[in-house]
């Protein structure tokens, strides 16, 4: 019997089809393309609106408390090229003010003195210029300053979360009612604030390649303290991060200072040459290149108003005994600022008095600032930085950045709480920036449904800037009212810095011609100049205060006495600006 074939296994035949046909080989790269295009667009659209809302505010605000002192002191700086004004403040920021002053090309009369308030006003309101072309310009600096730290938030989160992190971040900071405020005045906070965090960032990409970031990262911190002396204590906490960044880059290679043509080089340790006995670690190098850095652009701050660093002070700088005084005199900065050292110093030592949640105080509050931050921090904001701070100290792929994000704002808020001018959040503008970029390690967490909470709370923040606009020194968030009710809790900077006295001129000559009117005003701008004809009412009896009684807010919250009795016996009408309330009698 012959062998039966084998027959074949038969399978069921697949479906005839066509072969798929290849994507064509430039439709992903079109994609990448676009996505790659979409994000600088989405980064200059958020800036764009920051820009508008910053520009729209310098327009309308005439002048706040601190800026016709600045301004002027920036002039004496273009005009005179000495440091006689201001010294509690260092210059580089006055000096960044002075771009716009100088495209102003104010009439200057340096051969006048007195005190730098005497000088400011006389300045804008007293020397024929135009203080609203004067100001604008003064200002517009500091604008264009803040949206670079734009770009530092966007760039420092998108290297911690990638893009998305970045755009969150970004967004957060572009609709920051406290940024938008500050950021819009010729004032040094936003400045130094900013300054604050790019050297942050540059010492957090030092962890790669810290010959490269440490020394720009040091130029930071020090244009943040040439700006503003508060800034002081980020100094040594950069030098601290320093040397983690140098530590974290050396796991990955040895760490060379010098270029590799010199015969000691520095690798893990630094050898002296000839035979060093002592080895130096590399981080420690590290830490003095920030310092010296800082030192050097304090030192260039000063030396660019006045080459041979002549100090003659307007006012007197006070003596201070005792260890403060001998650690100013150990500083290696110039005596301009030793002086304005000393100068601080006697301010912290006057007593000041406060407002918060309806309490009148002398003196401060340990509490202040976190209370005031609470009122003045978008929610959104808020949430989203906290639970990125909690992610940041939690995951293990972020946790190498919680001493960058954490620690810096930490110890500034320490510092700024242990102070005794509770007069605002303008002294902690970092909180919010630093807020922003903890934010973007939120949108990281991998959790069914974060992204898209994370995106409804980046809305939400927009929305209540939006809502505040163009009213924004006074904004509070939705949990305590609105900028409406600010003046309820707080005063001074967070409601009313004298910012409104322009549109008080035009809300009197729109819906009150002709009436008879008196003014308790707390700012630097002089009523006349913008046609307000009023009296004063602490300087006649009270039965003759009839009509218009007009108070700025920082005023109603302080008012005791006769101010409170006038205001007491009135019926409140109308506000401008949600900071000046009109009552009528």
């Amino acid at each position: 019997m012959m062998a039966r074939e084998r027959q074949p296994v038969l399978t069921p035949a697949a479906p005839v089809t066509e072969p798929p046909r290849p994507a064509p080989a430039g439709a992903y790269a079109r994609l990448r393309r676009h996505r790659r295009r979409l994000l600088p667009l989405l980064v200059v659209l958020l800036l764009a609106q920051m820009a508008v809302a910053m520009v729209t505010s310098a327009v309308r605000q005439t002048p706040t408390i601190d800026e016709p002192v600045y301004v002027a002191t920036a002039t004496d700086y273009l005009h005179e090229h000495r440091l006689r004004y201001n010294p509690e403040h260092p210059p580089l920021g006055k000096l960044l003010i002075a771009a716009g002053v100088a495209v102003a090309d104010p009439h200057y009369a340096p051969a006048r003195t007195g005190t730098q308030s005497a000088v400011g006003r006389r300045l804008l309101y007293e020397s024929g210029n135009d203080p609203w072309r004067l100001m604008l310009w003064a200002r517009l600096p500091v604008i264009a300053l803040t949206l670079l730290f734009g770009l530092v938030v966007f760039a420092f989160a998108r290297d911690l979360a990638g893009g998305a992190g970045g755009l969150a971040a970004l967004a957060l900071y572009a609709f920051s009612p406290d940024v938008i405020a500050h950021g819009s005045l010729a004032t040094l906070d936003a400045p130094a604030a900013g300054f604050v965090l790019t050297s942050v960032w540059l010492v957090w990409r030092a962890r790669r390649r810290p010959v490269r970031y440490l020394p720009p990262a040091g130029a930071a911190v020090g244009a943040a303290v040439a700006t503003k002396m508060s800034a002081l204590p980020a100094v040594p906490v950069l030098m601290a991060l320093a040397v983690v960044s140098v530590v974290a880059a050396e796991r990955s290679g040895p760490v060379s200072w010098w270029p590799r043509s010199v015969s000691w080089p520095v690798s893990r340790t630094v050898s002296r040459p000839a035979g060093g006995r002592r080895r130096v670690p590399a981080a420690l190098v590290g830490a003095v290149v920030v310092a010296v850095a800082a030192v050097a652009v304090v030192w260039a701050a000063y030396l660019a108003v006045d080459p041979r660093l002549r100090f003659s002070p307007a006012e007197p700088v006070p003596a201070v005994a005792g260890l403060r005084g001998r650690l100013v005199e150990l500083l290696p900065v110039p005596p301009a600022y030793r002086a304005g050292m000393l100068v601080q110093f006697g301010l912290e030592d006057q007593h000041w008095q406060s407002y918060l949640f309806g309490r009148l105080y002398t003196g401060s509050l340990w509490y202040y600032l976190p209370a005031a931050l609470l009122v003045k921090t978008p929610l959104g904001l808020m949430a989203l930085g906290v639970a990125g701070a909690v992610a940041v100290v939690a995951l293990g792929r972020l946790r190498p950045a919680a001493p960058y994000l954490l620690v810096p704002p930490a110890v500034l808020l320490a510092a700024a709480m242990t102070g005794a001018r509770d007069l605002g959040t303008r002294y902690v503008l970092f909180v919010p920036m630093f807020l922003a970029v903890a934010a973007a390690c939120a949108v990281t967490l991998r959790r069914r449904g974060s992204g898209l909470l994370a995106g409804v709370l980046v809305a939400f923040a927009a929305v209540s800037s939006l809502r505040a606009f163009p009213y924004y020194l006074p904004y509070s968030n939705e949990a305590f009212g609105g900028p409406a009710h600010t003046h309820r809790l707080l005063h001074d900077s967070n409601v009313d810095w004298g910012q409104d006295l322009g549109r008080l001129a035009d809300r009197l000559r729109e819906r009150y011609p002709g009436e008879r009117v008196w003014l308790v005003y707390k700012g630097s701008g002089v009523p006349s100049y913008y046609g307000i004809r009023a009296g004063d009412p602490l300087t006649v009896p009270r039965d003759r205060v009839h009509g218009l009684l007009v108070v700025s807010d920082s005023a109603v919250a302080k008012a005791r006495g006769t101010l409170a009795e006038l205001i007491g016996s009135s019926r409140p009408v109308d506000e401008v600006g949600h900071s000046i309330t009109l009552y009528r009698r």
